[in-house]
């Protein structure tokens, strides 16, 4: 049975559309509003308040525990300065991603990881051999909200101090609000200025209401999760289980991906001290991969000609679909989008795809699967390189 998130007894009561869906075992939004758009024009426009409570948090210390998180993830830590944050991921030994995420170092002996799928048995088996590392799962302690939107800075401005401008990209910090000690974060899932806040899940409604009360004057919106994957999409992220399916739930060899194959082959460190995954990684490199994962603009006009050959007008989907659309070069299918939609901000249809890596460079006609009155038609895609957008206040 699903369980509310710390912030339930708030968001319950602004979800008028009482539109659900379940999060590791925690209920959160898809939409507040019967429609999801405003909530979308939230995180572009002005700001929005997620709740990510349900992401996974783990708490690494101990001497050892720098040897840990490196045997564990793809990126360097040791490059990772305290009140840094990195995105990387974590592979098996033969190179394939069984998630990404991110790590936050909170000192020079203590980390922590954020999520989405349960980990705490893999570290610890990775753990073995190691006298001096603790690993906890800290999940249900901790409510995370994600702050995300152009006025997001103002609003944190006002609530900690004049100094939270200077926070940087993929930097955090530790600031008071009121009476709650929170962790502020300038990391998010929509690719635009944003801040994630994490605080004890006791204090959870209090930090709700204050984000609520002070971001008033500056539109803050409560968003839900198709308003966020709609931002994800166009930021070009990946989502586990629908662009890539986790190495330890992937029936066949099809479904199982390496960081390169994903996008993510910059997050890897070949050159650092041995970590999961690494030789068959270093293998791969030498022989290249066979596919890749790449951005796709659909050709609206041909999208347009499809639905008039119909007698219809063209049907726009305003929420970000999931699931395979196959991709084809002449009539040799070639790979498959896996996240679509039509992008508010960019005026355009635009899609994730993978695709084999010689039909995966920038400017590569290809064309996408589409159904038109319950008819197959296929409409060109343009490969281009995510991200499709990528304003400069997302790192200024």
């Amino acid at each position: 049975m699903p369980i509310g998130t710390p912030f339930h007894s708030r968001t319950s009561a602004l979800c008028v559309s009482h539109n659900w869906r379940v999060w590791s075992g925690y209920l959160v939004a898809s939409s507040y509003e019967t429609q999801h758009e405003h909530e979308y024009h939230a995180i572009r426009h002005s700001a929005a308040l997620i709740d990510v409570s349900p992401l996974y948090k783990y708490e690494v210390s101990g001497k050892d525990a720098l040897k840990f998180v490196n045997r564990v993830v793809t990126r360097d830590a040791a490059g990772c300065a305290v009140n840094q944050a990195m995105y990387g991921c974590l592979c098996d030994e033969a190179g394939k991603v069984i998630q990404d995420g991110t790590l936050f170092r909170l000192g020079e002996e203590r980390f922590s990881f954020h999520l989405a799928e349960p980990s705490l048995r893999w570290f610890q088996l990775n753990a073995t051999g190691m006298m001096d590392v603790k690993i906890q799962d800290i999940s249900a302690q901790v409510a995370a909200v994600a702050l995300q939107g152009p006025t997001s800075r103002e609003i944190v401005k006002q609530l900690c101090g004049p100094e939270l401008e200077r926070l940087k990209f993929f930097r955090f910090t530790f600031a008071d609000i009121g009476r709650i000690r929170a962790m502020i974060s300038r990391t998010g899932y929509t690719g635009d200025l944003g801040y994630e806040i994490w605080a004890p899940a006791s204090d959870a409604e209090e930090l709700w209401d204050a984000l609520m009360r002070v971001g008033k004057p500056y539109g803050v919106t409560p968003a839900g999760m198709l308003a966020l994957d709609m931002a994800r999409l166009e930021a070009g992220f990946i989502l586990l289980e629908v662009d890539y399916t986790s190495a330890e739930k992937a029936l066949i060899p099809s479904q199982q991906y390496s960081p390169f194959e994903i996008g993510l082959g910059w997050t890897v460190a070949l050159d650092k001290e041995n970590f999961v995954g690494r030789q068959a990684l270093l293998e791969e490199q030498k022989r290249g991969s066979p596919r890749r994962l790449v951005g796709l603009e659909i050709d609206w006009d041909g999208y347009e000609a499809l639905y008039q050959e119909a007698g219809l007008a063209p049907q726009l989907p305003t929420a970000a679909w999931r699931g395979g659309a196959p991709v084809y070069r002449g009539k040799k299918q070639i790979g498959q989008a896996t996240t679509g939609g039509w992008s508010p901000t960019i005026k355009k249809y635009i899609a994730l795809a993978t695709v084999q890596s010689k039909f995966s460079q920038p400017g590569t006609d290809l064309f996408m699967e589409t159904t038109v009155e319950y008819v197959r038609k296929r409409v060109k895609a343009t490969v281009v390189k995510p991200p499709f957008f990528d304003p400069p206040r997302k790192r200024a």
